[in-house]
Formats: C-alpha cells, sequence, structure tokens
C-alpha cells in the first residue's frame, strides 16, 4: 500500500499535459505495422536511398546475426568491437575522404562523443541557432562556453570568434533537418581558419545525398579529409541501419576512444545493425547515381507542391517542409494525410527553432513519378483553408 502523500508526486505531469494539449503539442508514439510500405506512401521516414528493406542490406544483416549474434555484448573497449566495426570505420572513411572514423550506437551518440571530447571549460563552441537537438545538447554537457548565432550567419561566426586565443569549435548541421537548408560550409570554413578554430559538420542528411557520389557535405564543399574538419554522421538514413559515427582526423579519433565518455561506457552497436550499414555502404559505392535520385525527387515533389499553391521550401537535400499555420493545424493536416496512406512528417515547437509549424517531407531516390503525384495530391485535398491551392498536384 502507498499513502496519499506518494500518490500526489507526480501531480504536476497533469498541468504540464493540459498545457500541451491547449498548445497542440501532444506527442504520440504511432507503432507501424511491418507490411505499412505496400499500402502507404512513406514521405516521413529518413531512408533516403530506399536501401533499409533492400536485399543486400537486410542480407547483410542476416550475415552479421548468424556471425556475430544479436548484440555486442559490451563497450567498444571491452567486447563490443568486431571485425564489422572495424571494417565498417575503415570503408566509411575512405568513401567520406577523411583519414579515420569512430562508429557508435547513434548519430546522437557521436555527436554527443566529438562535442564533449572536443570542448571543454577553456572552449568556445559557436553554434548555429538552427542546430539539431543533438549538437545543442553536445555544447551543454560540453562545459565549454557557448555563443549561438543567427541561423547561417558566416559574419556572426567571424564576430564570435574573433580574437578568441584558446581552443575553439564552429559547429553546424550541413543540411538542417527542418528545412532542407544547406549550411553555408564553404564560406565558413576560411573563418574558423583564420580565427584558428575547428570545423565540426553534422553531416547526417548529407552523406549518401550530397556531394559526388554521395559523399556527404563535406567533400562537396572541399572540406573533407581538411586537418582542422570534424564530421559527424548518422547510419540511419541515407545507409538505412542504425548507428552514427565521427569522422576526422585520426588524432580527434584517438582522443575520443580515450576521452568521449558517450563512447566509453556505451555498448558497441549491434553487429547486424553494422552488417546493415556496411552493407548499404557498398551498394551505395556501387551505385552512386542513387545520390542524384534522391535530390531530383526532392527537387520534383518542391515544384508539385509550390505549383500547387503550397509554401514549401526549396530542398537543398531531400528534405521539403510546407508551413502549417498552428500547432493543431498541422497535426490534423498530417493525420488527414496519414488516413489518405500518405505518411507525413510534422515538426511543431520545440522541434522547430523558428517556432513555425510544419508538415515535413523526405524524398527517396526509389520513388515513382506516380507516387510522387499521389503523395502531392492527397497532400494538396487534406490541406486546411489558405495552406495550399486546389490545383490539381
Amino acid at each position: 500500500m502507498h499513502d496519499d502523500d506518494s500518490a500526489r508526486v507526480f501531480d504536476w505531469l497533469d498541468a504540464a499535459a493540459e498545457r500541451r494539449r491547449r498548445a497542440g503539442l501532444v506527442r504520440e508514439l504511432r507503432p507501424r505495422a511491418a507490411d505499412r510500405a505496400a499500402h502507404d506512401l512513406d514521405f516521413a521516414g529518413n531512408d533516403y536511398l530506399g536501401l533499409s528493406r533492400h536485399p543486400a542490406v537486410t542480407g547483410a544483416a542476416r550475415a552479421a546475426l548468424r556471425e556475430w549474434g544479436a548484440g555486442a555484448t559490451g563497450s567498444r573497449l571491452v567486447t563490443g568491437s568486431t571485425r564489422l566495426h572495424a571494417d565498417l570505420e575503415r570503408e566509411l572513411a575512405a568513401f567520406c575522404g577523411f583519414e579515420a572514423a569512430l562508429v557508435l550506437s547513434s548519430g546522437y551518440a557521436a555527436n554527443l562523443a566529438a562535442l564533449t571530447a572536443l570542448g571543454g571549460r577553456e572552449s568556445l563552441i559557436v553554434s548555429d541557432a538552427g542546430n539539431h537537438a543533438s549538437l545543442i545538447d553536445g555544447c551543454r554537457l560540453s562545459r565549454a562556453e557557448v555563443a549561438v548565432v543567427p541561423h547561417a550567419d558566416v559574419p556572426a561566426f567571424a564576430k564570435a570568434l574573433d580574437g578568441r586565443t584558446g581552443p575553439a569549435l564552429a559547429v553546424t548541421d550541413a543540411v538542417f533537418s527542418v528545412d532542407g537548408d544547406a549550411a553555408p560550409l564553404a564560406a565558413l570554413a576560411p573563418v574558423c581558419r583564420a580565427a584558428g578554430a575547428a570545423l565540426v559538420v553534422d553531416d547526417a542528411h548529407g552523406l549518401g545525398v550530397l556531394g559526388p557520389g554521395g559523399r556527404g557535405a563535406t567533400a562537396a564543399a572541399g572540406l573533407a579529409g581538411a586537418p582542422d574538419v570534424v564530421a559527424t554522421v548518422t547510419l540511419s538514413k541515407s545507409l538505412g541501419s542504425q548507428g552514427g559515427a565521427v569522422l576526422g582526423p585520426a588524432r580527434v579519433i584517438a582522443h575520443l576512444v580515450n576521452e568521449a565518455r558517450p563512447f566509453i561506457f556505451d555498448t558497441g552497436l549491434a553487429p547486424a545493425a553494422a552488417g546493415a550499414a556496411l552493407g548499404a555502404l557498398r551498394l551505395l559505392r556501387r551505385e552512386p547515381q542513387l545520390a542524384a535520385r534522391v535530390r531530383g525527387n526532392a527537387t520534383a515533389l518542391y515544384r508539385r507542391l509550390t505549383a500547387a499553391g503550397c509554401d514549401a521550401t526549396r530542398p537543398d537535400a531531400a528534405v521539403v517542409s510546407v508551413r502549417a499555420p498552428s500547432p493543431a493545424t498541422a497535426v490534423r493536416w498530417a493525420a488527414a494525410c496519414r488516413a489518405a496512406g500518405v505518411t507525413v512528417g510534422c515538426f511543431r515547437p520545440p522541434s522547430v527553432p523558428d517556432g513555425v509549424s510544419r508538415l515535413r517531407l523526405t524524398a527517396r531516390a526509389d520513388l515513382t513519378e506516380d507516387q510522387l503525384g499521389r503523395a502531392v495530391r492527397e497532400i494538396v485535398r487534406a490541406a486546411p483553408p489558405g495552406a495550399a491551392g486546389r490545383g490539381p498536384g
């Protein structure tokens, strides 16, 4: 039995839940069926190249599962490193043009590892205001001095770094996950070099989509392999698997192995996920046209949406966002699309730094013209008054 006082410990959660409900910010888990892809169109997931169910990828996962078992069995420094992890790190670094790589259990963990190990009490981190939550949390946990600058504002980065004599990092997404716009990496790198600062780029949405053959935004900007550039990537988007990695100079990776707590104290990535990511990477290397195909589909999606009257963003990679009048409207719009068989993302505060709610759509390399057309028709048909025209899509 529990006394009355213990039953009231979490009463404050009810008030918080009511505030979320009134603001239209309630989030819910919606388990999907395994065969959903056969019936619905997925414009919400990040499987940009359509590889999560590719036979070469699932076959590599099965082979790894049979050989290495279900789990890594320990942290990477104890028993959690396998030959698969080493092969993936070597091939991922070579593909992206960096000296070395370190695989972690998620892209989130990769960002925390990079920023906490490379930052510190004596460091300055200059962070773009539009950065992903994992970068924001990495900045907070680093214990460094943090300066947040306006989105994609290169002069603001320069001003924040001006006169700095101690260790400094500039941190930015390569492609911002809300609107799908690309960071001005080619302009930002010289600013960092002039100030003696490292550039840390989260290339989660660039790998497999941007650069020659999908080698990422750092390769597209001519920064891959630079001695003052570090990139983080996720294995769960274009590579259709799970996990993350940090790419950079060998001495940076060695430092992370010895100092990055999200690496040292976390169980290693499951072998099946490492095997799947390696299979996807090798497939992308054989089929570099996949990167151009997903970009083409994103552009086609944007053009169809804007022609139908939607306020859509021009994509720099695979993400297209469509502005909604309010959080509640965005939720209803996404639900109506889902009921029509088209799954779309719904981004609301606090996920959007500018406070504007959106439908977030992701293109894939395996989408057909008919599927693009159907998706736009259903999105426009489900649009609330004033959010889109009633054109043919």
